[in-house]
């Protein structure tokens, strides 16, 4: 049996409204309503079907994004995790993320114990800020208090608790930054994201950038900032955004930077899936994407489910495997990429030399790792292993 990690990432796309920052595949409520009931038996038989393609390998993690999920029932959330235990193995400690937003919906926290009582064990909380002018500057629909209000009922609900925040917000200054930090540490939650507003394309914010923006030096000094407090609160960092107490690193997202496997079910959701030879040696690696819109996700028919797929070139696996791994700070095992990939280490030995004569990549000769150089240029680092046809 393969024993490369397997994932599943099941899409829930509405939220009550889009924020301008986001880049997702989500959809308003007024603009599309939320057929709870079509939408999750097109996600049952999406499962199904996805299902085939990896028999015998047991999930490692499931994680339910958006959207906001919590939008949903738990009723629903329940029949969708009992339909996937119907047809995986479930690993003993499997790991079930469920994202969700403060705001969305009256009696948190009786919901939130209605999601605990279906199977999931781990929260993540969307709050992005706890100061109500950046809030709505951002967009969002909860106020500063609901979001602490959400916090709480999480943590007393859940095991494992992850809390969005973002930072080098308009307007926002150093001091504000401290005083979000504090309160941050302060939850106790186990695993906290901080993430620096970017202005992705095709955004409102794209098309019309906030004002007060911090500048590239300050954002910088607010990157240093938050891992500054964040490890003295005995949060480490262990990704680019991502800071955990130990023993509460995310599983989900660290098979997605190792490079593991994941079905995505769900529309828009991707997908990324090995195939091996009779010993277990990868031979083919294929992405997938589903039918982006809720509408002709539910509609399509089994075989119309996939908009597009390819699979990965082997000149394209040095880069699609760098790209993940030198997220993370610590690195990967060099022998993974041979594992995951089943293209021998002196296919790309000549860029992964240019890259440590360029100081971006420590000699190690176990590990991928950046330097601090290159984990401060990480752009740079990962187009060293891009080929030219890319």
């Amino acid at each position: 049996m393969p024993t490369l990690p397997l994932s599943l990432y099941v899409h829930l796309p509405w939220c009550v409204r889009k924020c301008p920052y986001c880049d997702f595949n989500s959809h308003a409520l007024n603009e599309a309503p939320l057929p709870e009931r079509d939408y999750i038996n097109a996600l049952l038989n999406d499962l199904a079907q996805s299902a085939t393609m990896v028999t015998a390998r047991p999930l490692r993690s499931i994680f339910i994004g958006g959207g906001t999920p919590n939008l949903f029932s738990a009723a629903a959330i329940g029949c969708l995790l009992d339909g996937v235990a119907r047809h995986f193995t479930l690993s003993s400690n499997i790991e079930i993320t469920m994202e969700a937003n403060p705001g969305a919906g009256d009696g948190i926290a009786q919901r939130f114990a209605e999601v605990r009582n279906t199977g999931v064990n781990r929260l993540s909380l969307g709050v992005q800020s706890l100061d109500d002018g950046l809030l709505k500057t951002l967009g969002r629909i909860h106020t500063a208090d609901e979001a602490r209000q959400a916090i709480a009922a999480a943590l007393n609900v859940f095991p494992r608790v992850n809390l969005d925040f973002m930072f080098a917000l308009p307007g926002q200054a150093m001091d504000m930054l401290d005083s979000v930090l504090r309160e941050a540490c302060a939850f106790d939650a186990s695993h906290l994201s901080f993430y620096q507003l970017t202005l992705e394309p095709h955004t409102p914010f794209h098309y019309a950038p906030p004002e007060h923006l911090p500048d590239a030096d300050t954002t910088a000094a607010m990157q240093e900032r938050v891992e500054e407090v964040l490890a003295n609160a005995g949060y480490g960092r262990y990704e680019v955004s991502a800071y955990a107490k130990s023993g509460a690193r995310c599983e989900h997202n660290l098979n997605y930077w190792q490079f593991g496997d994941y079905l995505g079910i769900g529309a828009g959701a991707h997908g990324k899936v090995s195939f091996f030879d009779s010993d277990g040696k990868v031979i083919r690696v294929e992405r997938a994407i589903k039918q982006p819109h809720p509408r002709c996700y539910m509609d399509a028919a089994p075989e119309a489910l996939t908009a597009e797929s390819h699979i990965i070139e082997q000149r394209e696996f040095a880069f699609e495997f760098m790209l993940n791994a030198l997220r993370l700070k610590d690195g990967v095992p060099r022998a993974l990429f041979f594992e995951r990939t089943g293209v021998p280490l002196a296919d790309i030995a000549p860029m992964v030399q240019d890259a440590v004569a360029r100081g971006l990549l420590e000699p190690d000769d176990a590990v991928f790792r950046t330097t601090a150089l290159g984990w401060r240029f990480l752009n740079d680092t990962m187009q060293c292993f891009l080929t030219d046809e890319r």
